[in-house]
């Protein structure tokens, strides 16, 4: 008997974790940080809904912190079995994880120090775990290439598959011997998009019985490829027009590589005007520099960029930023720019104080260019609220809002649907669970699906157990 429970990313889009119980053991899909309003956010991520007694192995889709980020959680409480991703993912999350413990204590010591002079009425903090919890989840980790049958326990095999989503990230096959039936279970993780810019596109996995999908776009479409690079070439000459700063929240992963790759495509064709461009996130440039140790990821189009010896994330006015004290330079110079900073839904990092910088100049503008979760700053921002908190302080936001859903690294409604049949035509897919997106996505997701004849579509709520 095969049961899947669900842990967390149940119709929600954060703190993926999906625990599968087989005959000889359980193996833990993805252990990720949940992310919203703060008091609860500390909660779930300090009080994990697993138990690491209950785990034998861990497999990691991707290194995205709503997937890797509460890894340091389970090893802090006990966990030592092994933790499998793809050799990318590793590498990658050698310097997310390290970069969020340090992100941890940084915020920790401001907010703290706030509170002991008396200047905000937010709840002290203390981090979730420290650099050593992150070294011991590096010393579990074990890369696997793509295509390569790993045994995770007695009777379990994992596959890993190009999702096309990050760099590394991973369609999850998982072989179970049922009692002599051999079922595979396929997690998309998070799937990716056809045609975009840096990597493949996602593979179709054979075989598959069950299908764990994400639904985080289930209800919409994506604007063309094309419209991105317009869109990008009206922010700049917006900025130039009104001499205003654009801060786009960044994830330090995909994100920001893409945006870079894209401007550069800008600049090469003449379409990019003169305008200064800060990356504004150390972890950046960590994993900018992972990128360039895997171009086995890469699609064509990059590969042909590298082969003429040219990087894919330079061109001239690029500013890498590195130290604190460049970052408050930025909010203190005048003049149009474009700043890229992390964290992507704004609730930590350096794109807070730029938001902080600009959310009552009525010329300047913040660009969303990803997925926002329920109770974030950055949903708050897509909303378009008239007043936000920023460090615990509210502010009247007076600042343009605009929003790239061009950019996501998500796949769309109709690719849901696509990757979906081309599983059911590779395979004897008999259910399809439909997980890391809010309520009224899966569920019109789950009715095209249904639409289409599919046996069994389930959308599971948080702690749910179904059973195959």
């Amino acid at each position: 008997m095969i049961e899947v429970e669900f842990l967390g990313a149940a119709q929600g889009v954060t703190g993926s974790m999906h625990l599968v119980h087989t005959p000889r053991g359980n193996v833990l899909l993805d252990c990720g940080l949940f992310q919203g309003r703060r008091k609860e956010s500390v909660e779930r991520n300090k009080n994990l809904r697993v138990n690491p007694n209950d785990v034998d192995a861990v497999v990691l889709s991707h290194a995205h912190i709503d997937h890797s980020g509460a890894l340091p959680v389970l090893y802090k409480r006990g966990y030592r079995g092994v933790i499998f991703a793809t050799d990318a993912t590793r590498d990658l999350c050698s310097v997310m994880l390290e970069d969020a413990a340090a992100i941890q204590m940084h915020d920790a010591e401001w907010i703290n120090a706030k509170i002991a002079r008396g200047t905000t009425n937010m709840d002290p903090v203390e981090p979730l775990y420290d650099q050593r919890d992150v070294e011991g989840v590096m010393s579990l980790m074990r890369g696997i290439p793509y295509r390569r049958t790993q045994q995770v326990l007695e009777g379990v095999t994992v596959t890993f598959y190009d999702a096309g989503h990050v760099l590394g990230s991973a369609l999850v096959a998982l072989d179970i011997d049922d009692d002599g039936d051999l079922k595979r279970v396929l997690f998309t993780g998070d799937l990716g998009r056809h045609a975009m810019p840096i990597l493949k596109d996602p593979e179709v996995p054979p075989n598959a019985s069950v299908l764990i999908m994400e639904g985080t776009y289930g209800d919409r479409l994506h604007p063309p490829r094309t419209r991105m690079e317009d869109d990008l070439v009206e922010v700049a000459e917006g900025a130039i027009a009104r001499r205003s700063k654009v801060v786009i929240p960044t994830f330090a992963l995909e994100r920001a590589q893409e945006l870079l790759y894209t401007l550069r495509r800008l600049h090469d064709a003449g379409r990019l005007p003169e305008i200064p461009v800060y990356l504004d996130t150390p972890l950046g440039l960590k994993v900018t520099d992972v990128f360039r140790r895997h171009p086995d990821c890469y699609d064509d189009e990059t590969r042909k960029l590298l082969a003429a010896d040219a990087s894919p994330f330079d061109f001239p006015g690029l500013r890498y930023v590195q130290s604190v004290r460049e970052s408050m330079e930025i909010d203190a110079r005048g003049g149009p720019c474009i700043i890229l900073a992390a964290s992507g839904m704004c609730e930590f990092g350096r794109v807070v104080h730029h938001l902080k910088a600009i959310i009552e100049d009525p010329d300047s503008e913040v660009v969303i260019v990803g997925f926002m979760a329920q109770h974030t700053l950055g949903r708050r921002l897509v909303e378009r609220r008239a007043r936000v908190r920023i460090l615990g302080v509210e502010w009247h936001r007076a600042c343009r809002i605009r929003v790239l859903e061009g950019f996501s690294a998500h796949a769309d409604q109709n690719d849901l649907v696509s990757f979906a049949e081309r599983v059911r035509e590779h395979g004897p897919l008999r259910h399809v669970v439909l997980v890391h997106g809010e309520s009224p996505q899966l569920a019109a997701l789950a009715k095209k699906l249904d639409e289409r004849d599919f046996p069994s579509v389930n959308v599971p709520a948080e702690g749910e157990r179904l059973r195959f």
